[in-house]
């Protein structure tokens, strides 16, 4: 009877240590969830057919991320800030080192209320490779972002004819910051250019006068904000930006230019 006890014991104890051990396995994975969002374009819609991403990790195993839908997206739906869930992915602890987007054959472009076919070059078949750096930690969440710029993507060809050749940049919610604003009046829907050195990114502000730039590195910006109804552009300097947090510029008022 004693022997059976024991062993009985030893059983649970076993058994115990299997859910703490699986446990323990589950809390070092981390979750990646993968947005899409678009700088702006003159375009009326960019549409591109996505079907597969795949992150890789550590320079090796590449996996495959979950998505909430495959099909056609419309870029230009995820502008001025916003953003749409691709899919996510649970990943052990470790350094992403690139992903792999594929698309499919039902890109298009809208001109001018026409519909024209996006072809995409014959090699990219296996798909676009973005080389991007992210240390994965256990149990924690990790945000990032396909920004499509969709004005650079489209090539006009002449003719008719249209080509995509997609330029896109990743960047994740923990390492880079944002810069927001309002401009006055909202009419003059200005491009907004952030400029460090040689790198610039932009937007345009939309009509309630908003304008957000996400994906900003720590540093600081000078920031030009030039209207399309003539008015005088304005000149913001010493614009900073903290990783992890938004800067508010404020309001930004126009003045008439001069005849």
């Amino acid at each position: 009877m004693g022997k059976k006890m024991r062993l009985v014991g030893f059983v649970i104890v076993m058994f115990m240590l299997s859910l703490v051990f699986f446990q323990c396995s589950e809390d070092k994975k981390a979750t990646v969830m993968l947005y899409l969002t678009d700088a702006p374009a003159v375009y009326d819609e960019v549409n591109v057919d996505i079907q597969q991403v795949f992150i890789k990790l550590n320079d090796s195993t590449e996996e495959e991320i979950s998505l909430e839908r495959t099909g056609v997206y419309n870029l230009l739906n995820f502008r001025d800030g916003l953003d749409t869930l691709l899919g996510s992915i649970e990943l052990p602890a470790g350094k992403i080192s690139q992903v792999r987007l594929v698309l499919g054959d039902s890109n298009s472009v809208v001109v001018d209320g026409e519909t024209h076919e996006l072809k995409v070059p014959s090699g990219s078949a296996s798909g676009l490779k973005l080389n991007f750096h992210q240390e994965l930690e256990e149990g924690l969440n990790f945000k990032l972002w396909l920004d499509f710029d969709a004005s650079r993507s489209v090539i006009a060809k002449g003719n008719g004819q249209y080509s995509l050749k997609p330029v896109i940049r990743m960047f994740g919610e923990a390492t880079t910051g944002a810069i927001k604003g309002t401009v006055s009046p909202a009419s003059a829907l200005p491009f907004v250019w952030a400029v460090i050195g040689t790198d610039t990114l932009g937007t345009i502000a939309n009509e309630e006068g908003l304008f957000l730039i996400k994906g900003v590195a720590e540093g600081t910006y000078s920031v030009t904000l030039q209207p399309q109804n003539g008015m005088d552009p304005v000149a913001l300097s010493n614009v900073t930006v903290t990783k992890g947090e938004t800067t508010n510029v404020g309001t930004v008022e126009f003045g008439v230019a001069a005849e």
